[in-house]
């Protein structure tokens, strides 16, 4: 059956057992190109959390204290709606890439991919050789050399996962706090150490377990693509028109003559392919589009003095009619939504309040008459300050014959910070009407008004 190799995936056997894949050390003009790309993002990556803008990290997602700084923007929960549109667009904008590019991003730009074939793999070639050398290693018997070969790989691939789980560390809790805790004693810090150890452990189990794995079974935007791809998706394919029949190449042999295709049947664009697929039988889950088949042909194509592109980025509808990427209605739509998402989130962004009041009835209190026959109510505030300057805050009534106490009189809220504090509201019984009364409560921020909250006041109703 020509669409049997679609019932299994490529790196499982019949028998259930995985076939470890030995990809070939690519070389090429795309190659280049993605070394460019992944080092700048892995630079980007290490690095991101030490880089400081106005005092904040470059990007940081505090989750322990409800802190996410991005870019120098700093967000709190009180900016929820915030994330959710960006979530939205990020969940639109996958799906347009996916349309237009297929799996580009994971080839590209996926953290997995870079790691995996930028610096772990490197590290392999560097140690066991090329695809080759470690099949012959693999199999051999253990002795001093294979020893060493293994404690040395094994050993700089659980350096670099410590590495990596420090670094995804200071993303969560910041640059900061975690030198402060590399700088400190062991003991006072054992919780984290061995929580470290754990993502350590977890990092170096993917990087050299699992690997391709990830991609073809966990991942699951390669399970999102077969419904996202259509024919005229651009994605990295093999240009069967041109290609078939296979042949094996012999100088000198006018191959459209004998009917012979210009595919020459080297499959080296199997032996490089990391997820240890064969792009020639169409597009596949599997395909990450690395583009690693692209340099592997290409090189092939130059040798016999054949044109290159038969695997090349192209859609389905581009091989069969020889035709260009088109706009299609689904395209057009999906990128003119993007494209207000992206207008929404601005101008919600440019209207985001520099500070945030919530105000709530101290829980399970009513109302109580003092001694001067005074009606009181009990309120709690919540203040968070999102700029960086520090604020000396007073409460003050929109109508005079409300008072409001708080105990210390004044609550100094610092930058970046949120406060919380209670306050009592004392006024006569000619204000309430009706049991019930509406007044705004103005809270000054250094002599000046930062934001104004409406609260209800009750009493009696006689």
């Amino acid at each position: 059956m020509e669409e049997e190799f679609r019932d299994h995936i490529s790196t499982v056997n019949e028998d259930g057992k995985r076939i470890w894949v030995y990809p070939k050390k690519p070389k090429g003009k795309f190659t280049n190109r993605r070394k460019w790309v992944s080092y700048s993002l892995l630079i980007f990556l290490l690095t991101a959390p030490f880089i400081k803008i106005k005092g904040d990290q470059l990007i940081e997602l505090n989750i322990l204290e409800r802190k996410f700084s991005i870019f120098g923007a700093t967000f709190w929960p009180q900016d929820l709606y915030l994330f959710a549109v960006i979530l939205i667009i990020f969940i639109v904008f996958v799906i347009l890439f996916t349309i237009i590019y297929g799996r580009l991003f994971c080839g590209w730009f996926c953290p997995q991919t870079i790691f995996m074939e930028f610096v772990f793999r490197r590290i392999e070639y560097w140690i066991d050789g090329d695809w080759t050398q470690q099949k012959a290693l693999d199999k051999q018997a253990w002795n001093a050399k294979k020893w060493g070969k293994r404690i040395l790989k094994h050993t700089i691939f659980w350096l670099i996962s410590f590495v990596i789980a420090n670094i995804f560390l200071a993303y969560i809790i910041g640059s900061d706090a975690l030198l402060k805790i590399i700088l400190e004693p062991v003991h006072l810090h054992t919780g984290g150490l061995i929580s470290m150890g754990i993502f350590t452990t977890l990092f170096y189990f993917v990087f050299s377990r699992l690997r391709e794995q990830v991609c073809t079974t966990i991942c699951p935007y390669g399970r999102l693509q077969g419904v996202l791809l259509d024919q005229n998706s651009m994605v990295v394919a093999y240009d069967y028109v041109r290609g078939e029949q296979r042949s094996k190449f012999r100088k000198g042999e006018d191959r459209p003559a004998a009917k012979k295709g210009d595919c020459i049947d080297c499959a080296q664009c199997v032996h490089v392919c990391p997820t240890g697929i064969d792009i020639r039988n169409g597009t596949q889950l599997e395909c990450v589009n690395c583009t690693a088949c692209i340099d592997a042909c290409d090189t092939m194509m130059d040798g016999v003095g054949l044109e290159k592109g038969l695997i090349r980025f192209v859609s389905e509808n581009g091989i069969k009619n020889r035709s260009r990427f088109q706009w299609t209605t689904r395209v057009i739509s999906y990128t003119v939504l993007l494209v207000i998402l992206i207008g929404v989130w601005i101008t919600m962004l440019a209207m985001r309040e520099d500070f945030s009041t919530t105000i709530l009835r101290q829980r399970g209190s009513t109302f109580q008459i003092d001694e001067d026959n005074q009606i009181t109510n009990i309120f709690e505030i919540d203040l968070t300050n999102k700029t960086k300057e520090t604020f000396d805050v007073r409460l003050r009534s929109s109508e005079g014959e409300v008072k409001l106490q708080i105990a210390n009189e004044r609550i100094r809220l610092p930058g970046e910070k949120h406060v919380r504090e209670r306050f009592i509201a004392r006024f006569p019984y000619k204000v309430i009407e009706k049991g019930t009364h509406k007044i705004d409560v103005i809270i000054l921020g250094n002599g000046e008004e930062i934001d104004r909250v409406s609260i209800k006041l009750i009493g009696p109703s006689f």
